[in-house]
């Protein structure tokens, strides 16, 4: 369903209007595609040692009633009571057609047909059975997107309830990539763990996460910790090979986390959730992983949506040591339309955040961009404080998810990102 055709509006405003003109609602349908299934999975281990056996979501989510409690103020909408012209027309067909095509039929009517009629009549019955039937296994774009909105909320509830009942029972995790799409991730000088982190107090979601941490032998003041945000339709499990070979050339820090919703992470994905989400994280990191807790050790770094928790938490956190942008967008809507017809639902205003930034920036994005034109990242490199711009990177020949894609271009991307950190000490 593509987000700007007629039906489709149509059914994000039908969505709107009935989660009570939700902005997080329209967000969550138009903006948040986390894999399913997810592309890891995290192993479980008691605290005795034992291994402990996987739970499934999809049989935990069907134990729940089918009228249990899920926060959802629209799960009641149902438009298959409505019909329209063309259905009153075939269901009248219908009923002409049905005595007229049987052998046993109404013997008036069969002798007023012809046989030509009479196939005619009979295919024209199929054709309109086929319809309905079509009609009824097809579903309308709000039905699907209040269903897919149900379907999270469902297993938010499951996986809460499991992470909360973990964290009181000591469990810790493993992290266990696809074998289809990574492997286990490398990284000699130092550790690498998975973790659960929370629970957040508005919601009680724990946030999964995968940490890169640098031997205490190799850290010293200039080692810097960077906080990764991924970009939508990926999670911790496509993301790990990128962050570990990060963590070795960079010699730093890594961690990388799932927004609610994605991943092994509880939740429900919302635009307002991600900031709860990389509000935790970051005090977790500033806590636990940060060189001696300084907060001017951590570089923030949002990939594609993950722009929008990074420059919110930059604009909030004054001490943060860096921010790097990595094809970055001005605001959701503006990706769709340049348009401020439907400012009310727009979600990420980075522009507007990122003039309120107060640490250095490095802004990378590809010339190539279809899917975030590069005016974007144009357009929020010059509304930055002047004394945070540090020199960007307008890859020529790259799009919105190739930059390190090839030896050179990679070779190229750790250059700038090196140069970039060690300004920040200058």
């Amino acid at each position: 369903m593509c987000c700007c055709c007629p039906s489709a509006v149509s059914a994000l405003f039908c969505l709107w209007v009935r989660s009570g003109f939700s902005k997080d609602s329209v967000a969550g349908a138009l903006t948040f595609f986390p894999p399913d299934p997810s592309l890891y999975k995290f192993g479980r281990t008691g605290k005795d040692g034992e291994t402990l056996p996987e739970e499934s979501d999809d049989i935990q989510v069907a134990r729940l009633d089918q009228d249990d409690d899920i926060d959802d103020d629209f799960s009641d909408y149902d438009d298959e009571d409505v019909l329209d012209e063309e259905e009153l027309g075939d269901i009248e067909l219908s009923e002409k057609n049905d005595c007229g095509g049987r052998a046993n039929g109404n013997a008036t009517v069969a002798k007023k047909l012809t046989k030509k009629e009479e196939v005619r009549a009979n295919s024209e019955k199929s054709k309109n059975q086929k319809k309905r039937a079509q009609k009824k296994k097809e579903k309308s774009p709000t039905e699907l997107l209040t269903e897919r909105s149900i379907a999270l909320r469902k297993r938010a509830k499951v996986r809460n309830a499991r992470d909360a009942l973990d964290a009181a029972n000591g469990v810790t995790y493993t992290f266990i990539p696809n074998p289809n799409i990574s492997r286990p991730p490398h990284y000699s000088a130092g550790t690498i763990s998975a973790v659960k982190i929370g629970p957040q107090p508005q919601t009680g979601t724990f946030i999964a996460a995968l940490v890169y941490r640098l031997n205490p032998s190799h850290a010293n003041a200039k080692t810097k910790t960077i906080l990764y945000s991924h970009g939508n339709a990926t999670d911790v499990g496509a993301m790990n090979l990128t962050q570990s070979f990060l963590a070795r050339h960079l010699n730093a820090n890594v961690i990388v986390y799932d927004y609610s919703g994605y991943g092994q992470s509880g939740g429900v994905p919302m635009e307002k959730n991600t900031y709860r989400d990389i509000k935790l994280v970051y005090e977790w990191t500033a806590k636990h992983l940060a060189y001696e807790k300084r907060e001017e050790s951590i570089v923030v770094y949002g990939q594609s949506v993950g722009s929008g928790p990074s420059c919110y938490i930059a604009k909030k956190r004054q001490n943060i040591g860096g921010l790097i942008l990595h094809s970055p967008f001005t605001s959701g809507m503006r990706v769709l339309t340049p348009s401020r017809a439907l400012a009310c639902l727009d979600i990420f205003p980075n522009i507007d955040r990122i003039k309120h930034v107060s640490c250095p920036t490095l802004v990378i994005h590809g010339m190539k961009d279809e899917e975030v034109n590069v005016a974007h990242g144009r357009a929020l490199y010059e509304a930055l404080k002047d004394d945070c711009k540090r020199e960007p990177w307008w890859v020529p020949d790259r799009g919105h998810n190739d930059i390190m894609d090839g030896g050179s271009h990679l070779e190229e991307y750790l250059r700038r990102v090196k140069r970039f950190l060690a300004s920040i000490d200058d």
